[in-house]
């Protein structure tokens, strides 16, 4: 099959052979390829790090967008720090800043709903981190206003493919045994990106010109990001889907596959691994994927009632103020008594700290807890923390200690339920063949929800008055809380198909 991507070897990453002409099993682990019967799976577990690492760093890009938006808009407001002579910025033009590279990601969300099944996961990766890379220097390198705007658009662009790409693509490639946690990792990658922005805040804030540094940062991690993905081989199961679809030769593009596989497993080339493309191939023809999926199907039946948990649950995890809380974490913590710019962006460093130490914790207990469990006595933090929040700023302006502790139990229960079980309930809830538009609605609703909680936080504060805003917030939640217990369902221990059935 003449394809631009098609793999030059078989493996890069080829165990060695034993004696008896099978591959080395000291890094490889197997696993019936699906229902717990038929041929098993294996894998090198340094082999299968490598087709999460390099998606996942999308969704690093994306965390370190929020932390580093959180110093940048100190740096870019301060009259001694900000290097420019625009540093006067209205509420308005700050939330543009803020919130910019969200409507960007809104463009590049509706890009994936229309381009994303003929690009294929890889092809849109690479774009993203074109993207992203393009971003990050106009925004460094911004003359005035209206160029670092035009930058965090572009950038933005890059978060919405990435966030889009990323899970199908781990989703795709990953080994069945470790799909769940991988899928559950991205959101650490996002945690670890925001730590890094909170971090580089830290240490440019106080240089002048310092938001300029923050962002240019991020650059070399879009071209690792790039070459990585250049490197990396496309989806099997996409190339697959395509062939079935009438989009290429059957015959060719499973020989190709085999080869992608090879790759994605650390495997020598073997009769195992085409036993496990013509499993995937038997799995695409049972589940009906020979059509492309229509416009009016996402909205019928099945994909309908996942779009209204999927949807409901990115839309609350946004409009309970976790934007607000991210990008103003710095901001809010200079209102509570940490008046100095370095002194507010060290303690966004300990909110980093804490947001990853817990999402490692959710990762690890998902599986076994449950996710209505985690979302309920989350969600049910996160009110207690608003309404904590909403106080401070009405009635205990003396007790700034309140404030910190409220944001950090806002941050540490919302790293245990809407932070990694939004983007995972997502990506289990949607029927296979309408999986790919449906997620791309999902996370269009997600970024354009974000989109309005940013920009419109500055003004409303400004309107209304913080504690009357946080308190807003947390009666939302309250609602969010409703919706979990009543609509959503519990998907702990279910196969997709079992998923699906349970939606009906």
């Amino acid at each position: 099959m003449a394809d631009p991507e098609q793999p030059k070897a078989a493996s890069f990453f080829a165990r060695p052979l034993g004696r008896d002409g099978v591959v080395n099993e000291i890094d490889t682990v197997r696993e019936p390829l699906i229902g717990g019967s038929g041929p098993s799976e294996s894998y090198s577990v340094c082999a299968a790090i490598l087709p999460f690492l390099f998606p996942a760093l999308g969704g690093l890009l994306y965390g370190y967008d929020i932390g580093a938006t959180s110093g940048a808009t100190i740096s870019l407001k301060s009259s001694t720090l900000s290097g420019t002579t625009w540093y006067n910025l209205s509420s308005v033009e700050i939330g543009l800043v803020v919130s910019g590279s969200l409507y960007g990601a809104l463009i590049g969300s509706a890009l994936a709903f229309t381009v994303a099944d003929s690009l294929g996961r890889r092809r849109e990766l690479i774009l993203a981190s074109l993207l992203y890379f393009i971003g990050a220097l106009l925004t460094a390198l911004a003359p005035d206003f209206a160029v670092m705007v035009i930058g965090r658009f572009v950038f933005g662009t890059g978060i919405g493919l990435a966030m889009h790409a990323a899970p199908m693509y781990i989703a795709e490639t990953a080994p069945s045994q470790i799909r769940g946690t991988l899928i559950s990792l991205k959101e650490f990658f996002i945690v670890i990106g925001m730590l890094l922005g909170y971090i580089s805040g830290s240490i440019y804030v106080e240089l002048v010109a310092g938001w300029r540094y923050m962002y240019a940062t991020s650059a070399p991690l879009c071209l690792i990001m790039g070459l990585g993905m250049w490197w990396l081989p496309p989806s099997p199961r996409w190339l697959l889907l395509c062939a079935i679809q009438g989009k290429g030769s059957i015959l060719d593009t499973k020989e190709f596959a085999v080869r992608c596989l090879c790759r994605l497993r650390g495997q020598a080339l073997d009769d195992s691994i085409s036993v496990q493309v013509d499993a995937i191939l038997a799995e695409l023809s049972y589940a009906g994927q020979e059509k492309a999926a229509t416009l009016s199907e996402i909205f019928q039946g099945k994909c309908l009632k996942a779009l209204i948990i999927g949807c409901g649950l990115v839309f609350f995890q946004q409009v309970t103020g976790q934007p607000s809380v991210l990008y103003y974490a710095a901001t809010i913590l200079q209102s509570a008594g940490f008046s100095a710019a370095s002194d507010a962006t060290r303690v966004s460093v300990l909110l980093g700290v804490l947001k990853l130490l817990l999402t490692g914790i959710a990762v690890l207990v998902v599986d076994r807890l449950g996710r209505r469990p985690l979302l309920i006595g989350g969600v049910s933090g996160i009110v207690i923390s608003l309404f904590l929040l909403s106080s401070y700023y009405t009635l205990l302006n003396d007790f700034a200690f309140v404030a910190v502790i409220a944001l950090l139990l806002y941050v540490g229960c919302y790293q245990l339920s809407f932070g990694p079980i939004g983007w995972l309930m997502i990506s289990e809830v949607f029927p296979l063949r309408l999986r790919g538009r449906g997620l791309s609605i999902a996370v269009l609703v997600n970024f354009a929800s974000n989109a309005l909680v940013t920009f419109g936080f500055s003004p409303l504060q400004a309107l209304v008055g913080t504690g009357v805003l946080f308190a807003g917030f947390g009666v939302i939640a309250l609602a969010s809380l409703l919706f979990i217990i009543f609509v959503v369902p519990e998907t702990k221990g279910l196969t997709l198909e079992e998923i699906e059935a349970k939606i009906l």
